[in-house]
């Protein structure tokens, strides 16, 4: 058995009266892939940001390669050989891989003159000891993101480390790169070196993980080997209940409902080929395809966030021009952006700020806003939707995905929005908060709105859908009942590319 190389023992934090890690225990061996899972404010970030000497614990004791530790910065956990490569990665775009990896630390010529020449030969050598065919004097920019992924581990390797935390690596990465990080992972761990891998997918969690620790509401829940426990064991641990994923067996939208939204030979750009479709009242239309088929740029033209070359729109039976989002919001069509934090939401600004936004000249009058009603209106739409939240002056970035997506859901609510379009819905937010959030877009359906939900999971198209749009390569290639929307027959039209045989 490898030895242990981190223990963290009865970690406590408070903020401003929250309990935010309840006497958390977590331990690595060298060598060891070990997923840190839990739902969205379980504790993991925190913990992780104690760790990374971010945050300082109130009480409790670290020990890395048995020593005890006292991380008053980053720069104290780098020291030791601890690194964490973000979700979000914090790269300048136009310095080159080598001028990434050593930024802030550059090699210098006589004290004067950088030298450029010994960081990319410095670089080349963590490039191929991670094991990426990658050049140094590339722009960081012009790389994939998984690529731009791997030279952040090789910037970790640069430290020495040998605890390494990586924060849902894969998220926005294809199988292609998925694979490649793998591999790269699996040779780091018989290098001797340990990670903690945080991840919601838990196919991946089963596939690359020696053993998992759960944490719950800021406490320790329990740790296993990962190749004697199941799926359903570990989200029993997350959530404290079980969480059904079954697919929906009939559509549960009138046949005879009206057609509210209706869409015939759609063309914009390059991406988007004669798309046709209808929607119908209380419906919830699943959009289902592979990467780059073209889902999202027919959300994005239906609301006139993207130039539309051709087609027509019908809302209610009447022919309709949407030149501009507001256009779409004007005409009772909301559209919530897979990526909400760029997209969607004001982080720095408040629950009920974000709330309104929307509707701001529902509360204003001679420029000044009636912060009572907003807040009041607010808070009556989030109450309703289950947000947790301390109160509705609490800023967004304080909350968690799942919670974050409730209050974008609010303010096309208090919008009075008839048409909602779901981007990857349940993108980044945890097991629990997903299962959550299918029971409420199927609420707003039940109430009379028209949902379309684009995603990338069969298994959420198959659990929420009355029926399933499939596409390839920016063309409709197929319209499934949800009785048939098998995940055989998905993907075989999500594969139907134009012209093969």
């Amino acid at each position: 058995m490898n030895e242990i190389i981190l223990e963290m023992k009865n970690i406590e934090k408070r903020f401003s009266g929250v309990h935010a890690l309840k006497g958390v225990d977590f331990e690595l061996r060298s060598g060891e892939i070990h997923a840190l899972m839990g739902e969205n404010g379980a504790g993991k970030s925190t913990l992780m940001k104690i760790l990374t000497g971010i945050y300082k614990a109130d009480s409790g004791e670290i020990f890395c390669f048995n020593e005890k530790c006292n991380f008053n910065s980053v720069k104290d956990s780098q020291a030791i050989g601890i690194s964490i490569i973000h979700q979000e990665l914090n790269q300048v775009q136009d310095l080159t891989v080598a001028q990434n990896i050593f930024l802030g630390r550059e090699k210098m010529i006589s004290g004067v003159f950088i030298a450029d020449k010994k960081m990319e030969e410095d670089a080349k050598k963590l490039l191929d000891y991670v094991g990426v065919n990658i050049k140094p004097y590339e722009k960081v920019g012009e790389l994939t993101v998984g690529k731009q992924q791997m030279v952040e581990i090789a910037k970790a390797i640069s430290f020495d480390s040998k605890i390494l935390i990586l924060d849902e690596p894969t998220a926005a990465l294809t199988e292609v790169e998925v694979e490649e990080l793998f591999r790269i992972m699996n040779e780091l761990k018989a290098k001797g070196i340990g990670m903690i891998y945080i991840s919601h997918r838990m196919d991946e969690i089963k596939r690359i993980s020696d053993r998992v620790t759960v944490m719950r509401d800021g406490e320790y829940i329990g740790t296993v080997n990962t190749d004697e426990t199941t799926k359903n064991d570990i989200v029993k641990m997350m959530v404290g209940r079980e969480v059904s994923g079954d697919k929906k067996e009939k559509s549960t939208c009138e046949k005879n409902s009206p057609i509210v939204l209706e869409v015939k030979k759609l063309n914009s750009g390059e991406k988007i080929k004669n798309v046709s479709f209808s929607l119908r009242k209380g419906e919830i239309l699943g959009f289902s395809g592979l990467m780059g088929a073209g889902r999202t740029e027919v959300a994005r033209a239906i609301c006139g966030a993207d130039k539309l070359g051709s087609g027509e729109i019908f809302i209610n039976g009447k022919k309709t021009t949407i030149k501009s989002p507001a256009d779409a919001v004007e005409k009772g069509i909301c559209y919530l952006s897979e990526d909400r934090k760029r997209f969607g939401l004001l982080l720095d600004k408040s629950v009920t700020d974000n709330s309104v936004l929307a509707s701001l000249d529902e509360y204003t009058k001679f420029s000044f806003i009636n912060d009572k009603k907003a807040t009041l209106d607010a808070k009556k739409k989030n109450e309703m939707l289950k947000t947790k939240t301390p109160s509705m002056s609490q800023k967004l970035k304080n909350l968690s995905g799942g919670n974050q997506q409730k209050v974008i859901i609010a303010r096309w609510l208090l919008r009075n929005s008839d048409i909602f379009i779901f981007d990857e819905p349940t993108r980044g937010i945890d097991i629990g908060a997903k299962s959550e959030m299918y029971d409420l877009i199927e609420k707003l359906s039940k109430s009379g709105k028209s949902i379309i939900m684009i995603s990338s999971e069969l298994s959420e198209i198959q659990r929420v859908s009355d029926r399933v749009i499939v596409m390839c390569e920016g063309r409709v290639t197929g319209e499934l009942p949800i009785e048939e929307a098998t995940s055989e027959n998905i993907m075989k039209l999500s594969m139907e590319r134009e012209g093969a045989v």
